[in-house]
């Protein structure tokens, strides 16, 4: 790739777009692609990798075409960041290969489909000096920001417990592509993922976990269905549910309206429950017992919600803006590889112990 990738964020002048590589177009590149191309002020897409051929780059017009990452890292053109999303057994190599040019890259979650192979990333990442910013983006969340503000400054007072349900129906011809029929993809690692991580950012570090998963419905060599007890380090207790074989509204991909590819809802799918009061998401709801602001509560006083207003933003916009301050050095990244790597090791706990059938420690 030549010079045009080392050292990229003392470079790129601020006033200049920053080149990106887009490698793999499936559902979740496509959303990456629009929102580059919505950002034109600041990105140029200025090249696209995918082996199904080049149909999509000559769509999306003034996009080179590759048929590898190989291929684009050998090329002369210079880039000035990767974004991968690609099947999650690729997320680690692709991401080493961008790590050994000097190229930041975001890669979609999971960072890798075991902590091994993480721990891998994070090391060399850290030996290059290269940003690897993973796409954890419902952290960028209007709601999840002032939940966490909410929750810093004692709104429910000391957290006790939280509920969080993922349930969701995906169709048949979902799993037509093998990878997501296979060990390393499921509902845990591909959905459950990203409310886990949620969890640790708004409520701490996941101390142990004790779950159980089920095949029953579908008999992939992956679950359908999941459940685990979550302990957190403050000594707060907790529940997660996540099957996708469920047909229900209980959800963030439902609740939240991030994508418009699903039809909101006016549910809550996490609950958080504190000593003074309950905070329910995403629909930023406050329930406590009146006249006990400085108190525990009475359960017989009647209970009141208070409504916080927060503005709308699409997530993986904000995600995108934060990668191109990565880039020119004028950020570090929100969800690194490491910060990445706590949110896969609650779930490789929670693999571990529904194939031991035992509590295991995170």
């Amino acid at each position: 790739m030549g010079d045009g990738l080392s050292q990229v964020g003392s470079q790129i002048k601020m006033d200049r777009r920053v080149k990106l590589a887009l490698v793999g177009v499936g559902v979740i590149g496509r959303r990456h692609f629009e929102v580059m191309r919505a950002l034109s002020d600041r990105i140029v897409v200025q090249a696209v990798v995918d082996p199904s051929g080049p149909g999509f780059a000559r769509r999306a017009q003034d996009v080179e075409w590759f048929a590898s990452l190989n291929e684009l890292l050998g090329a002369t053109n210079s880039i000035d960041g990767i974004v991968l999303a690609t099947p999650n057994q690729f997320h680690v190599a692709q991401a080493m290969q961008a790590v050994a040019v000097g190229c930041p890259v975001l890669v979609e979650k999971p960072v890798a489909t075991s902590v091994a192979e993480a721990r891998r990333l994070v090391e060399a990442a850290a030996a290059a000096q290269v940003a690897v910013l993973v796409g954890h983006h419902r952290r960028y969340n209007p709601v999840i920001q002032k939940a966490r503000a909410l929750l810093a400054a004692g709104a429910v007072g000391a957290v006790n417990t939280v509920q969080a349900s993922c349930w969701l129906s995906k169709p048949d011809e979902y799993f037509d592509l093998d990878w997501r029929r296979r060990d390393g993809a499921g509902p845990v690692m591909v959905n459950a993922i990203h409310d886990l991580d949620l969890l640790r950012y708004l409520c701490g570090e996941v101390g142990a976990v004790q779950a159980m998963t089920s095949q029953a419905q579908r008999g992939f060599e992956t679950e359908d269905t999941a459940t685990a007890l979550l302990q957190f380090q403050s000594g707060a207790l907790g529940t997660l549910t996540v099957s996708d074989r469920v047909a229900a509204p209980w959800s963030w991909e439902l609740t939240a309206g991030e994508n418009p590819a699903y039809a909101k809802v006016a549910q809550s799918c996490y609950l958080i429950g504190g000593t003074r009061a309950a905070l329910s998401l995403p629909d930023l709801r406050l329930w406590r017992h009146e006249g006990t602001s400085e108190s525990t509560g009475h359960w017989m006083d009647p209970i009141t919600t208070t409504a916080f207003p927060c503005e709308q933003a699409d997530p993986l916009v904000a995600q995108m803006q934060h990668f191109v301050e990565v880039i020119r050095g004028q950020a570090t990244p929100v969800v690194s590889a490491k910060e990445a790597m706590a949110s896969l090791a609650v779930v490789e706990a929670i693999k571990k112990s529904a194939a031991l059938g035992q509590r295991v420690a995170v």
